[in-house]
Protein backbone atom coordinates (compact mmCIF):
# COMPACT_ATOMS: atom_id res chain seq x y z
CA UNK A 1 0.00 0.00 0.00
CA UNK A 2 1.69 3.43 -1.22
CA UNK A 3 2.57 5.29 2.49
CA UNK A 4 0.41 8.14 1.47
CA UNK A 5 -2.60 6.49 1.48
CA UNK A 6 -1.17 4.98 4.67
CA UNK A 7 -0.82 8.32 6.20
CA UNK A 8 -4.29 9.41 5.41
CA UNK A 9 -5.82 6.10 6.74
CA UNK A 10 -3.49 7.05 10.46
CA UNK A 11 -4.96 11.14 10.11
CA UNK A 12 -7.92 9.38 10.03
CA UNK A 13 -7.93 7.03 12.69
CA UNK A 14 -6.09 9.84 14.71
CA UNK A 15 -8.85 12.23 13.85
CA UNK A 16 -11.90 9.89 14.54
CA UNK A 17 -10.27 8.85 17.78
CA UNK A 18 -9.82 12.98 18.60
CA UNK A 19 -13.41 13.23 17.64
CA UNK A 20 -14.51 10.75 20.20
CA UNK A 21 -12.95 11.94 23.12
CA UNK A 22 -14.23 15.74 22.67
CA UNK A 23 -17.55 13.97 22.92
CA UNK A 24 -19.16 14.89 26.63
CA UNK A 25 -21.42 12.18 27.78
CA UNK A 26 -23.18 12.51 31.06
CA UNK A 27 -22.31 9.92 34.26
CA UNK A 28 -23.86 9.38 38.12
CA UNK A 29 -20.57 9.18 40.05
CA UNK A 30 -21.17 7.29 43.42
CA UNK A 31 -19.46 8.61 46.34
CA UNK A 32 -18.01 6.42 49.28
CA UNK A 33 -18.87 8.72 51.97
CA UNK A 34 -19.56 12.90 53.06
CA UNK A 35 -16.28 13.71 54.50
CA UNK A 36 -15.90 17.31 53.79
CA UNK A 37 -19.60 18.37 53.93
CA UNK A 38 -20.00 21.93 55.49
CA UNK A 39 -23.21 20.91 56.95
CA UNK A 40 -23.83 18.96 59.76
CA UNK A 41 -27.29 17.50 61.18
CA UNK A 42 -27.25 19.72 64.00
CA UNK A 43 -27.96 22.86 61.73
CA UNK A 44 -30.68 21.65 59.25
CA UNK A 45 -31.97 25.19 58.44
CA UNK A 46 -28.88 25.88 56.97
CA UNK A 47 -30.20 22.91 53.87
CA UNK A 48 -33.92 22.00 54.64
CA UNK A 49 -36.75 24.83 54.64
CA UNK A 50 -38.95 25.47 57.69
CA UNK A 51 -41.46 23.54 55.77
CA UNK A 52 -39.87 20.54 55.58
CA UNK A 53 -38.47 20.41 59.40
CA UNK A 54 -41.90 21.10 60.47
CA UNK A 55 -43.12 18.02 58.36
CA UNK A 56 -39.87 15.84 60.13
CA UNK A 57 -41.10 16.98 62.96
CA UNK A 58 -44.79 15.93 63.17
CA UNK A 59 -43.92 12.47 61.93
CA UNK A 60 -41.12 12.47 64.85
CA UNK A 61 -38.34 11.97 61.93
CA UNK A 62 -35.15 12.51 62.55
CA UNK A 63 -32.00 14.31 60.35
CA UNK A 64 -29.32 11.92 59.74
CA UNK A 65 -26.64 12.15 57.79
CA UNK A 66 -28.37 11.00 54.82
CA UNK A 67 -29.76 14.66 54.72
CA UNK A 68 -26.68 16.34 54.54
CA UNK A 69 -25.64 17.61 50.93
CA UNK A 70 -22.75 16.10 49.60
CA UNK A 71 -19.47 16.97 50.00
CA UNK A 72 -17.59 20.41 48.79
CA UNK A 73 -14.25 18.53 48.81
CA UNK A 74 -15.23 16.40 46.72
CA UNK A 75 -17.73 18.06 44.53
CA UNK A 76 -14.38 20.58 43.86
CA UNK A 77 -12.26 17.99 43.10
CA UNK A 78 -14.50 16.82 40.58
CA UNK A 79 -14.85 20.17 39.02
CA UNK A 80 -10.78 20.37 39.07
CA UNK A 81 -10.56 17.43 36.25
CA UNK A 82 -12.40 20.19 34.01
CA UNK A 83 -16.30 18.34 34.50
CA UNK A 84 -18.96 20.14 34.66
CA UNK A 85 -21.50 18.64 37.72
CA UNK A 86 -25.35 19.05 36.98
CA UNK A 87 -27.29 17.37 39.51
CA UNK A 88 -25.89 16.11 43.57
CA UNK A 89 -27.93 13.54 45.16
CA UNK A 90 -27.81 14.33 49.49
CA UNK A 91 -29.80 10.74 49.46
CA UNK A 92 -27.81 8.42 47.33
CA UNK A 93 -24.58 10.84 47.72
CA UNK A 94 -23.42 11.28 44.62
CA UNK A 95 -23.50 13.35 41.15
CA UNK A 96 -24.28 13.44 37.73
CA UNK A 97 -21.65 14.74 36.09
CA UNK A 98 -21.03 16.01 32.15
CA UNK A 99 -17.31 15.06 31.03
CA UNK A 100 -15.46 14.21 28.04
CA UNK A 101 -14.20 10.30 27.81
CA UNK A 102 -10.79 11.05 29.06
CA UNK A 103 -12.01 13.11 32.02
CA UNK A 104 -14.54 10.27 33.14
CA UNK A 105 -11.20 7.88 33.29
CA UNK A 106 -9.42 10.75 35.88
CA UNK A 107 -13.56 10.92 37.72
CA UNK A 108 -12.88 7.24 37.55
CA UNK A 109 -9.72 7.03 39.16
CA UNK A 110 -10.46 9.56 42.50
CA UNK A 111 -10.50 7.37 45.89
CA UNK A 112 -13.92 8.81 46.66
CA UNK A 113 -15.39 7.37 43.77
CA UNK A 114 -17.40 4.13 44.80
CA UNK A 115 -19.29 3.33 41.71
CA UNK A 116 -20.00 5.22 38.18
CA UNK A 117 -21.83 4.96 34.71
CA UNK A 118 -22.68 6.35 31.59
CA UNK A 119 -26.17 7.83 31.86
CA UNK A 120 -26.67 9.90 28.86
CA UNK A 121 -24.63 9.42 25.58
CA UNK A 122 -23.44 13.33 24.69
CA UNK A 123 -24.20 11.88 20.69
CA UNK A 124 -28.18 10.93 21.04
CA UNK A 125 -30.87 10.94 18.12
CA UNK A 126 -34.96 10.88 19.08
CA UNK A 127 -36.28 8.28 20.25
CA UNK A 128 -38.15 5.64 18.44
CA UNK A 129 -39.85 5.14 21.42
CA UNK A 130 -43.42 7.10 22.13
CA UNK A 131 -43.51 7.12 26.01
CA UNK A 132 -47.13 8.29 25.95
CA UNK A 133 -48.07 6.21 23.12
CA UNK A 134 -51.35 4.89 25.29
CA UNK A 135 -52.71 7.95 26.70
CA UNK A 136 -53.57 10.67 24.08
CA UNK A 137 -57.37 10.01 22.74
CA UNK A 138 -59.17 13.27 22.63
CA UNK A 139 -62.67 12.86 22.58
CA UNK A 140 -65.01 16.11 23.32
CA UNK A 141 -67.28 15.15 26.49
CA UNK A 142 -69.92 16.68 28.28
CA UNK A 143 -69.79 19.76 30.99
CA UNK A 144 -71.68 19.82 33.31
CA UNK A 145 -71.33 20.75 37.31
CA UNK A 146 -67.66 18.97 37.39
CA UNK A 147 -68.37 17.82 34.01
CA UNK A 148 -67.12 14.03 33.43
CA UNK A 149 -64.62 14.61 35.90
CA UNK A 150 -67.23 14.01 38.02
CA UNK A 151 -66.45 9.96 36.97
CA UNK A 152 -63.32 9.74 39.52
CA UNK A 153 -64.30 11.67 42.38
CA UNK A 154 -67.67 8.79 42.20
CA UNK A 155 -65.25 5.62 41.63
CA UNK A 156 -63.37 6.89 44.79
CA UNK A 157 -66.09 7.84 46.72
CA UNK A 158 -64.87 11.22 47.41
CA UNK A 159 -67.55 13.33 47.24
CA UNK A 160 -67.99 13.35 51.17
CA UNK A 161 -64.59 15.08 51.65
CA UNK A 162 -65.32 17.89 48.70
CA UNK A 163 -68.28 18.25 49.99
CA UNK A 164 -67.10 19.20 53.69
CA UNK A 165 -64.45 21.42 52.18
CA UNK A 166 -61.55 19.31 52.03
CA UNK A 167 -59.95 20.29 48.44
CA UNK A 168 -56.16 19.75 49.14
CA UNK A 169 -55.93 23.41 50.93
CA UNK A 170 -52.34 23.36 52.49
CA UNK A 171 -51.11 20.66 50.81
CA UNK A 172 -47.92 20.88 48.84
CA UNK A 173 -47.59 18.70 45.40
CA UNK A 174 -44.87 18.24 43.33
CA UNK A 175 -45.56 17.44 39.75
CA UNK A 176 -42.86 15.06 37.92
CA UNK A 177 -43.22 15.48 33.74
CA UNK A 178 -42.29 15.64 30.89
CA UNK A 179 -43.48 19.57 30.22
CA UNK A 180 -46.22 21.75 31.19
CA UNK A 181 -47.31 23.25 28.36
CA UNK A 182 -49.62 26.36 28.52
CA UNK A 183 -49.88 26.16 32.14
CA UNK A 184 -48.95 29.55 32.40
CA UNK A 185 -51.87 30.19 30.37
CA UNK A 186 -54.57 27.63 30.02
CA UNK A 187 -57.97 28.37 31.31
CA UNK A 188 -57.65 25.19 32.94
CA UNK A 189 -55.24 26.99 35.43
CA UNK A 190 -56.56 30.34 35.82
CA UNK A 191 -57.94 29.72 39.42
CA UNK A 192 -54.47 28.22 40.12
CA UNK A 193 -52.54 30.96 39.20
CA UNK A 194 -55.28 33.95 40.39
CA UNK A 195 -54.82 32.32 44.22
CA UNK A 196 -50.61 32.04 43.90
CA UNK A 197 -50.94 28.18 44.32
CA UNK A 198 -48.26 27.32 41.69
CA UNK A 199 -45.33 28.06 43.90
CA UNK A 200 -42.26 27.08 41.91
CA UNK A 201 -41.00 25.51 38.60
CA UNK A 202 -37.65 24.13 37.60
CA UNK A 203 -36.72 22.22 34.40
CA UNK A 204 -34.28 19.34 35.13
CA UNK A 205 -33.87 18.43 31.47
CA UNK A 206 -32.65 22.16 30.69
CA UNK A 207 -32.47 24.33 32.70
CA UNK A 208 -32.60 27.27 30.36
CA UNK A 209 -35.65 26.37 28.87
CA UNK A 210 -38.96 27.47 29.41
CA UNK A 211 -41.73 24.22 31.10
CA UNK A 212 -44.57 26.07 29.84
CA UNK A 213 -43.14 25.51 26.08
CA UNK A 214 -42.27 22.10 26.57
CA UNK A 215 -44.84 18.69 26.06
CA UNK A 216 -48.36 19.10 27.37
CA UNK A 217 -48.50 15.14 29.06
CA UNK A 218 -47.68 17.35 32.52
CA UNK A 219 -50.37 19.73 31.52
CA UNK A 220 -53.40 16.76 31.53
CA UNK A 221 -51.36 15.61 34.60
CA UNK A 222 -51.91 18.41 36.26
CA UNK A 223 -55.59 19.00 35.57
CA UNK A 224 -56.69 15.75 36.90
CA UNK A 225 -55.53 17.22 40.19
CA UNK A 226 -55.48 21.00 40.28
CA UNK A 227 -57.38 21.87 36.88
CA UNK A 228 -60.63 23.39 37.21
CA UNK A 229 -62.98 25.29 35.30
CA UNK A 230 -66.35 26.17 37.22
CA UNK A 231 -69.28 24.46 35.56
CA UNK A 232 -67.17 22.36 33.66
CA UNK A 233 -64.68 20.58 35.14
CA UNK A 234 -62.63 20.26 38.69
CA UNK A 235 -59.54 18.11 39.64
CA UNK A 236 -59.40 15.83 42.46
CA UNK A 237 -56.99 18.20 44.59
CA UNK A 238 -58.41 21.90 43.03
CA UNK A 239 -57.28 23.74 46.12
CA UNK A 240 -53.57 22.42 46.63
CA UNK A 241 -50.55 23.92 46.29
CA UNK A 242 -48.38 22.49 43.53
CA UNK A 243 -44.45 22.93 42.36
CA UNK A 244 -44.32 21.19 38.35
CA UNK A 245 -40.88 20.22 37.81
CA UNK A 246 -39.55 19.27 34.15
CA UNK A 247 -37.67 15.56 35.13
CA UNK A 248 -38.69 13.88 31.86
CA UNK A 249 -37.13 14.67 28.21
CA UNK A 250 -39.96 12.99 25.86
CA UNK A 251 -37.75 13.30 22.76
CA UNK A 252 -35.69 10.34 24.05
CA UNK A 253 -34.80 7.97 27.15
CA UNK A 254 -31.60 7.46 29.08
CA UNK A 255 -30.99 6.87 32.34
CA UNK A 256 -30.24 10.46 33.45
CA UNK A 257 -33.99 10.81 33.31
CA UNK A 258 -33.39 8.58 36.90
CA UNK A 259 -30.85 11.02 37.80
CA UNK A 260 -33.27 14.07 37.19
CA UNK A 261 -36.06 12.66 38.93
CA UNK A 262 -33.64 12.04 42.45
CA UNK A 263 -32.72 15.94 42.24
CA UNK A 264 -36.25 16.43 41.56
CA UNK A 265 -37.62 14.67 44.61
CA UNK A 266 -34.63 16.10 46.75
CA UNK A 267 -35.92 19.68 46.00
CA UNK A 268 -39.31 18.71 46.55
CA UNK A 269 -37.94 17.33 49.91
CA UNK A 270 -35.95 20.71 51.21
CA UNK A 271 -39.45 22.99 50.12
CA UNK A 272 -41.34 21.19 51.95
CA UNK A 273 -43.54 19.26 49.90
CA UNK A 274 -46.17 17.03 51.48
CA UNK A 275 -46.73 14.27 48.07
CA UNK A 276 -45.21 13.51 44.92
CA UNK A 277 -46.93 12.54 41.97
CA UNK A 278 -44.96 10.53 39.32
CA UNK A 279 -46.44 9.78 35.88
CA UNK A 280 -43.17 8.56 34.68
CA UNK A 281 -41.85 5.15 34.60
CA UNK A 282 -38.51 3.23 33.45
CA UNK A 283 -37.52 -0.26 32.47
CA UNK A 284 -36.39 0.20 28.43
CA UNK A 285 -33.94 2.86 27.36
CA UNK A 286 -32.44 4.29 23.79
CA UNK A 287 -29.41 2.17 24.67
CA UNK A 288 -30.13 -1.39 25.19
CA UNK A 289 -27.62 -1.52 27.56
CA UNK A 290 -28.70 0.84 30.11
CA UNK A 291 -31.83 -1.46 30.75
CA UNK A 292 -33.67 -2.79 33.60
CA UNK A 293 -34.55 -6.38 34.01
CA UNK A 294 -37.47 -7.87 35.84
CA UNK A 295 -35.31 -8.60 38.69
CA UNK A 296 -34.57 -5.60 39.56
CA UNK A 297 -38.18 -3.93 40.18
CA UNK A 298 -37.97 -5.27 43.23
CA UNK A 299 -38.35 -2.11 45.40
CA UNK A 300 -34.99 -1.43 46.35
CA UNK A 301 -32.22 -1.65 43.53
CA UNK A 302 -33.12 1.07 40.62
CA UNK A 303 -31.67 4.26 41.23
CA UNK A 304 -34.70 5.89 40.95
CA UNK A 305 -36.84 3.33 43.49
CA UNK A 306 -34.71 3.66 45.95
CA UNK A 307 -34.38 7.50 46.11
CA UNK A 308 -38.38 7.18 45.90
CA UNK A 309 -38.36 4.88 48.81
CA UNK A 310 -36.18 7.64 50.70
CA UNK A 311 -38.92 10.45 50.05
CA UNK A 312 -41.69 8.86 52.02
CA UNK A 313 -38.81 7.91 54.68
CA UNK A 314 -38.75 11.76 54.70
CA UNK A 315 -42.44 12.16 55.44
CA UNK A 316 -43.74 12.44 51.93
CA UNK A 317 -45.94 10.19 50.06
CA UNK A 318 -45.00 9.10 46.52
CA UNK A 319 -47.50 8.04 43.61
CA UNK A 320 -46.54 6.53 40.91
CA UNK A 321 -47.75 5.31 37.45
CA UNK A 322 -47.69 1.31 37.35
CA UNK A 323 -46.80 1.88 33.60
CA UNK A 324 -48.86 0.88 30.38
CA UNK A 325 -46.73 -2.24 29.76
CA UNK A 326 -49.53 -5.54 29.89
CA UNK A 327 -50.36 -5.62 26.47
CA UNK A 328 -46.33 -5.53 25.73
CA UNK A 329 -43.79 -8.33 26.22
CA UNK A 330 -42.41 -6.60 29.31
CA UNK A 331 -45.96 -6.92 30.85
CA UNK A 332 -44.45 -5.60 34.36
CA UNK A 333 -45.02 -2.70 36.25
CA UNK A 334 -42.11 0.10 35.69
CA UNK A 335 -39.73 1.63 38.30
CA UNK A 336 -40.29 3.87 40.53
CA UNK A 337 -43.74 2.35 41.28
CA UNK A 338 -42.00 -0.78 42.34
CA UNK A 339 -40.36 0.83 45.27
CA UNK A 340 -41.20 -0.72 48.32
CA UNK A 341 -42.82 2.28 50.23
CA UNK A 342 -43.85 3.97 47.53
CA UNK A 343 -47.75 3.82 46.29
CA UNK A 344 -47.94 2.55 42.26
CA UNK A 345 -51.15 3.13 40.58
CA UNK A 346 -52.97 0.66 37.98
CA UNK A 347 -55.82 1.84 35.99
CA UNK A 348 -59.17 0.95 35.64
CA UNK A 349 -62.37 1.82 33.55
CA UNK A 350 -65.77 3.56 34.81
CA UNK A 351 -67.07 0.32 35.61
CA UNK A 352 -63.58 -0.53 38.00
CA UNK A 353 -62.78 -2.95 35.50
CA UNK A 354 -58.72 -3.44 34.67
CA UNK A 355 -58.12 -1.21 31.91
CA UNK A 356 -55.71 -3.79 29.61
CA UNK A 357 -52.86 -1.90 29.38
CA UNK A 358 -52.30 -0.95 33.13
CA UNK A 359 -48.97 -2.80 33.80
CA UNK A 360 -49.26 -5.86 35.91
CA UNK A 361 -47.69 -6.93 39.09
CA UNK A 362 -46.10 -8.54 41.38
CA UNK A 363 -42.92 -6.69 42.01
CA UNK A 364 -39.92 -9.22 41.76
CA UNK A 365 -39.78 -9.68 45.35
CA UNK A 366 -43.41 -10.82 45.39
CA UNK A 367 -44.60 -7.81 46.95
CA UNK A 368 -48.03 -6.29 46.06
CA UNK A 369 -48.37 -4.56 43.19
CA UNK A 370 -49.73 -2.05 41.96
CA UNK A 371 -50.83 -0.77 45.41
CA UNK A 372 -54.31 0.85 44.33
CA UNK A 373 -56.12 1.66 41.32
CA UNK A 374 -58.17 4.55 39.96
CA UNK A 375 -59.51 5.58 36.44
CA UNK A 376 -57.13 5.53 33.76
CA UNK A 377 -59.36 4.31 31.11
CA UNK A 378 -61.29 7.09 29.63
CA UNK A 379 -60.30 9.89 32.34
CA UNK A 380 -61.44 12.76 31.83
CA UNK A 381 -58.95 15.20 31.50
CA UNK A 382 -58.22 19.18 30.46
CA UNK A 383 -55.67 19.60 27.48
CA UNK A 384 -53.27 22.53 26.99
CA UNK A 385 -55.96 24.41 25.66
CA UNK A 386 -58.63 24.13 28.10
CA UNK A 387 -60.56 21.83 26.13
CA UNK A 388 -62.08 18.71 28.46
CA UNK A 389 -61.39 15.49 26.67
CA UNK A 390 -61.03 11.55 27.07
CA UNK A 391 -57.51 10.20 28.08
CA UNK A 392 -55.99 6.60 28.43
CA UNK A 393 -53.32 5.75 31.01
CA UNK A 394 -52.30 5.29 34.18
CA UNK A 395 -50.24 8.61 33.58
CA UNK A 396 -53.83 9.92 34.65
CA UNK A 397 -54.92 7.55 37.57
CA UNK A 398 -52.44 8.23 39.70
CA UNK A 399 -52.48 11.98 39.76
CA UNK A 400 -55.97 11.15 40.45
CA UNK A 401 -55.62 9.69 43.05
CA UNK A 402 -52.11 11.78 44.36
CA UNK A 403 -54.78 14.65 44.47
CA UNK A 404 -57.67 12.69 46.70
CA UNK A 405 -54.97 11.66 48.92
CA UNK A 406 -53.92 15.27 48.84
CA UNK A 407 -58.14 15.99 50.63
CA UNK A 408 -57.87 12.91 52.92
CA UNK A 409 -54.17 14.49 54.66
CA UNK A 410 -55.78 17.95 54.80
CA UNK A 411 -58.94 16.15 56.82
CA UNK A 412 -56.72 14.62 58.69
CA UNK A 413 -53.35 16.81 59.12
CA UNK A 414 -52.16 14.43 62.08
CA UNK A 415 -51.89 11.78 60.08
CA UNK A 416 -48.20 10.71 58.91
CA UNK A 417 -47.79 9.81 54.97
CA UNK A 418 -47.81 6.03 56.31
CA UNK A 419 -51.13 6.13 58.04
CA UNK A 420 -52.27 7.88 55.15
CA UNK A 421 -51.17 4.72 52.39
CA UNK A 422 -52.44 2.25 55.00
CA UNK A 423 -55.84 3.93 55.14
CA UNK A 424 -56.23 4.15 51.52
CA UNK A 425 -54.62 0.32 51.03
CA UNK A 426 -57.36 -0.95 53.89
CA UNK A 427 -60.34 0.84 52.35
CA UNK A 428 -59.82 -0.52 48.85
CA UNK A 429 -62.27 -2.61 46.99
CA UNK A 430 -60.14 -5.96 46.97
CA UNK A 431 -58.46 -5.42 50.44
CA UNK A 432 -58.35 -9.13 51.58
CA UNK A 433 -57.46 -10.80 48.16
CA UNK A 434 -54.99 -8.06 46.30
CA UNK A 435 -54.15 -9.33 42.83
CA UNK A 436 -51.58 -8.91 40.33
CA UNK A 437 -53.61 -6.43 38.04
CA UNK A 438 -55.37 -3.85 41.12
CA UNK A 439 -53.27 -4.67 43.72
CA UNK A 440 -55.64 -4.05 47.22
CA UNK A 441 -58.35 -2.13 44.56
CA UNK A 442 -59.84 0.83 44.38
CA UNK A 443 -59.78 2.79 47.23
CA UNK A 444 -62.84 4.31 49.28
CA UNK A 445 -62.12 7.67 50.67
CA UNK A 446 -65.62 7.47 52.70
CA UNK A 447 -63.93 4.09 54.83
CA UNK A 448 -60.49 5.62 54.24
CA UNK A 449 -62.07 8.83 56.25
CA UNK A 450 -63.55 6.89 59.13
CA UNK A 451 -60.57 4.77 59.81
CA UNK A 452 -58.10 7.76 60.10
CA UNK A 453 -61.16 8.79 62.63
CA UNK A 454 -60.65 5.58 64.63
CA UNK A 455 -63.64 3.27 62.84
CA UNK A 456 -62.84 -0.07 62.40
CA UNK A 457 -62.97 -1.64 58.36
CA UNK A 458 -65.88 -3.85 57.46
CA UNK A 459 -65.10 -7.46 57.05
CA UNK A 460 -63.46 -7.59 53.22
CA UNK A 461 -65.93 -8.61 50.46
CA UNK A 462 -63.79 -11.78 49.67
CA UNK A 463 -66.66 -13.65 51.78
CA UNK A 464 -68.55 -13.99 48.00
CA UNK A 465 -66.85 -17.48 46.00
CA UNK A 466 -66.85 -18.31 42.90
CA UNK A 467 -66.67 -22.07 41.48
CA UNK A 468 -65.97 -23.59 39.30
CA UNK A 469 -63.01 -21.11 38.36
CA UNK A 470 -61.67 -22.34 36.15
CA UNK A 471 -65.00 -22.31 34.68
CA UNK A 472 -66.47 -23.84 30.98
CA UNK A 473 -70.41 -23.87 31.02
CA UNK A 474 -71.45 -22.17 34.09
CA UNK A 475 -70.40 -20.71 36.93
CA UNK A 476 -71.95 -20.76 41.14
CA UNK A 477 -71.14 -17.74 43.28
CA UNK A 478 -72.16 -17.90 47.24
CA UNK A 479 -71.83 -15.70 50.06
CA UNK A 480 -69.90 -16.76 52.73
CA UNK A 481 -71.92 -18.83 55.76
CA UNK A 482 -74.93 -18.41 53.36
CA UNK A 483 -75.41 -14.80 54.14
CA UNK A 484 -78.30 -13.02 52.66
CA UNK A 485 -78.37 -10.27 50.42
CA UNK A 486 -81.62 -8.11 49.66
CA UNK A 487 -80.25 -7.34 45.88
CA UNK A 488 -77.74 -8.21 44.34
CA UNK A 489 -75.79 -6.95 40.22
CA UNK A 490 -73.87 -9.47 38.50
CA UNK A 491 -72.05 -8.24 35.57
CA UNK A 492 -69.62 -10.22 33.66
CA UNK A 493 -67.03 -8.50 31.51
CA UNK A 494 -64.11 -9.59 29.26
CA UNK A 495 -61.07 -7.92 29.41
CA UNK A 496 -61.52 -5.61 27.22
CA UNK A 497 -64.01 -4.12 29.27
CA UNK A 498 -66.90 -5.50 27.17
CA UNK A 499 -70.19 -5.92 29.40
CA UNK A 500 -70.94 -9.34 28.60
CA UNK A 501 -73.72 -9.77 31.32
CA UNK A 502 -75.57 -7.87 33.32
CA UNK A 503 -78.13 -9.58 35.83
CA UNK A 504 -80.21 -8.71 38.94
CA UNK A 505 -81.55 -11.23 41.73
CA UNK A 506 -83.05 -10.93 45.04
CA UNK A 507 -83.11 -11.97 47.90
CA UNK A 508 -80.67 -14.80 48.37
CA UNK A 509 -77.11 -15.96 49.07
CA UNK A 510 -76.05 -17.41 45.97
CA UNK A 511 -75.66 -16.75 42.00
CA UNK A 512 -75.78 -19.55 39.16
CA UNK A 513 -75.09 -18.67 36.37
CA UNK A 514 -75.13 -20.63 32.77
CA UNK A 515 -74.90 -20.89 29.20
CA UNK A 516 -71.23 -20.32 29.04
CA UNK A 517 -69.52 -22.46 26.78
CA UNK A 518 -69.81 -20.13 23.46
CA UNK A 519 -67.44 -17.49 25.65
CA UNK A 520 -63.79 -17.77 24.28
CA UNK A 521 -60.67 -19.58 26.45
CA UNK A 522 -59.45 -16.41 28.86
CA UNK A 523 -59.56 -14.21 31.35
CA UNK A 524 -63.02 -12.44 32.48
CA UNK A 525 -63.93 -10.45 35.59
CA UNK A 526 -67.23 -10.76 37.54
CA UNK A 527 -68.69 -7.80 39.37
CA UNK A 528 -71.17 -7.99 42.04
CA UNK A 529 -73.15 -5.30 44.24
CA UNK A 530 -74.98 -5.85 46.86
CA UNK A 531 -76.29 -3.45 49.89
CA UNK A 532 -73.29 -5.13 51.71
CA UNK A 533 -70.56 -3.07 49.05
CA UNK A 534 -69.11 -4.20 46.09
CA UNK A 535 -66.48 -7.15 45.14
CA UNK A 536 -64.32 -7.92 41.84
CA UNK A 537 -63.41 -11.46 41.36
CA UNK A 538 -61.44 -13.04 38.37
CA UNK A 539 -62.59 -15.74 36.83
CA UNK A 540 -60.70 -17.99 33.64
CA UNK A 541 -62.43 -19.86 31.15
CA UNK A 542 -61.54 -22.90 29.66
CA UNK A 543 -63.11 -25.35 26.76
CA UNK A 544 -63.69 -28.71 27.17
CA UNK A 545 -60.57 -30.90 26.34
CA UNK A 546 -60.85 -32.84 23.07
Amino acid sequence: MPKFVLLVLLLFVVAASTAQDEVVNYYWLSFSDKKGTVYAVEKPHEFLSERALNRRQKQHIPIVEEDLPVSQVYLDQLRSTGAEIIHTSRWLNGATVKATAPVYQQLRALGFIQYSELTKPGLVLKSSRNKFKIEHQAVEIDRRDYGQSIRQLDQLNGQLLHGQGFLGNGIWIAVLDAGFLNVDQSPAFTTLRAENRLLGTRDFVSPNSNIFQQDAHGAQVLSTMGGEIPGIFKGTAPKATYFLFRTEDAQTEYLIEEDNWVAAAELADSLGCDIINSSLGYFEFDDAKMNHTYASMDGKTTRVGRAANVAVQKGMLVFSSAGNEAADPWKYLVTPADGDLVIGVGAVNGEGVWAPFSSLGPASDGDVKPNLAALGWRVPVLTADGKTALSNGTSFSSPVLAGMAACLWQAHPEATNLEIKESLERSASQYGHPDDMLGYGIPDFKLANLLLGGAQPPLPDDDWFAAPNPFQDHIYFWKKEKETFEKATLSLFSMNGSRIVSREFYRGSSIFLSNLANLPAGLFIAKIESEKGTVVLKLAKTNPAN
